[in-house]
């Protein structure tokens, strides 16, 4: 059977899950992932982690598939909600997956430069703007005033404002699995993320 499980750094908790130590409803649940637009599964990140709940994976990426791939918002603005999602929990190998992808998408690379360090990005265009006050209130105050509502209905719609939401939501539970399993980075990897104070 070919997975497609791409091999990358191991997990310092969960450690390896190579297929021959898989169930078939692990072994169904990837071959399910990989027929989808990622094409593939790490050996690393969150997937890998979540395969030891394989119902769990089966129901979390699809909806990851349509935040990733399906949602209203132009890929620079949803990769930019998940880089501050990524900031929010430190989550390292997370950032490392989507800053290249953000940045590829037309997010100035001064925008990340400074969301890495912590500090309020100051080149963001206004749609950035908009996405940054959303996700960061709703990350420190666990909701978002009336005015960053408004704003962000005015400009995404009900749908964006919702999509937003799930964006953040998926990927805060990503991060969560992320730091948890203590994720190493890659080979010689510095951690892109500054420490917060």
């Amino acid at each position: 059977m070919n997975t497609k499980i791409t091999p990358t750094a191991l997990t310092s908790r969960f450690g390896p899950l190579p297929e021959s130590m898989m169930d078939s409803e692990q072994i169904n649940v990837v071959k399910e992932f990989v027929k989808g637009p990622r094409g593939k599964m790490n050996t690393s990140g969150p997937n890998i982690v979540l395969l030891r709940a394989p119902e769990l994976l089966s129901r979390t990426q699809k909806v990851g598939e349509y935040l990733r791939f399906g949602s209203s918002l132009p890929a620079r603005l949803s990769e930019f909600a998940i880089m501050i999602t990524a900031r929010a929990w430190s989550a390292q190998v997370e950032w490392l997956a989507h800053q290249p992808l953000a940045l590829k998408a037309g997010l100035a690379p001064s925008v990340a430069e400074d969301l890495a360090k912590g500090k309020h990005p100051q080149q963001m265009q206004d749609d950035e703007k908009i996405v940054y006050q959303f996700c960061t209130e709703l990350h420190q105050h666990k909701r978002v005033t009336d005015q960053t509502y408004l704003n962000c209905k005015e400009k995404f719609g009900e749908k964006g404002v919702v999509e937003l939401i799930g964006i953040t939501g998926y990927y805060t539970m990503l991060a969560m699995v992320l730091n948890v399993a203590q994720q190493p980075l890659p080979g010689d990897v510095s951690p892109p993320l500054a420490p917060i104070d």
